[in-house]
């Protein structure tokens, strides 16, 4: 399929109420309002196609960049058009999601996300620490730096209820990722996921909570879980 033909593809499957949903939500750009799931039953037609899914994003359809993000290839993109993506990534289903799932399985995933992690810019913030708690998902343990992930927790500990909205959720969710992916640090996120407690979070106009990253992690550990990683963090 051509560009054209995948956008009208996208206005048809578009509906009010998921534009409105996602509205509610945060979204700013134009969308047409196509569920997530519909989004991936037209993968086949563009993941082949790495020239398509970048115009897709190109196009500043929200539907559109979701879609780019399930379709491209991320060993193949580069580190100029990541960071064009996180510039453009308006609202967190971009930015927690579509951007940071490609960077984390791309050749520069913690490149990025150390970068992205200290930006005054709230969704760059928030792609930067997403970005960081999906390569931890898909990375066997003996690659990561510990030290830097302990690190990285103790300024959760310390600063995450001073963050900006969005970052605070993405920090949390990094403490429960840490908790449930790598085993040697399971023990000190669960101390920092005592220690942050409720994290508040404006989720709009939404029924969406903030996982309470303690009660997340043990969960994980009843399921026998820990440690287990993912085979992609693309969703």
């Amino acid at each position: 399929m051509k560009l054209e033909e995948i956008m009208q593809t996208l206005e048809e499957l578009g509906s009010e109420q998921t534009k409105k949903t996602f509205f509610n939500h945060g979204a700013r750009g134009p969308l047409f309002g196509v569920k997530v799931g519909d989004l991936k039953k037209l993968v086949k037609h563009v993941k082949k196609n790495q020239d398509l899914a970048l115009a897709l994003y190109q196009t500043g359809n929200s539907d559109a960049m979701y879609l780019a993000g399930l379709s491209v290839n991320p060993k193949l993109i580069s580190k100029e058009t990541l960071h064009y993506w996180v510039q453009k990534a308006d609202w967190y289903m971009l930015a927690e999601y579509t951007v940071s799932g490609v960077a984390a399985e791309s050749p520069f995933a913690l490149e990025l996300a150390r970068e992205w992690m200290k930006s005054d810019e709230e969704m760059i913030a928030v792609a930067g620490w997403s970005t960081y708690s999906n390569y931890l998902s898909i990375t066997p343990d003996e690659m990561l730096d510990l030290g830097e992930i302990r690190s990285l927790l103790h300024q959760v500990d310390s600063t995450i209820h001073q963050e900006k909205n969005r970052v605070r959720y993405v920090m949390n969710g990094f403490v429960i990722s840490v908790g449930a992916y790598v085993t040697e640090l399971n023990e000190e996120a669960k101390s920092v996921a005592e220690k942050i407690g409720k994290v508040q979070v404006d989720v709009g106009r939404t029924a969406c909570k903030v996982p309470l990253a303690a009660d997340y992690i043990k969960k994980v550990e009843n399921l026998n879980r820990i440690g287990v990683k993912r085979k992609t963090c693309i969703c």
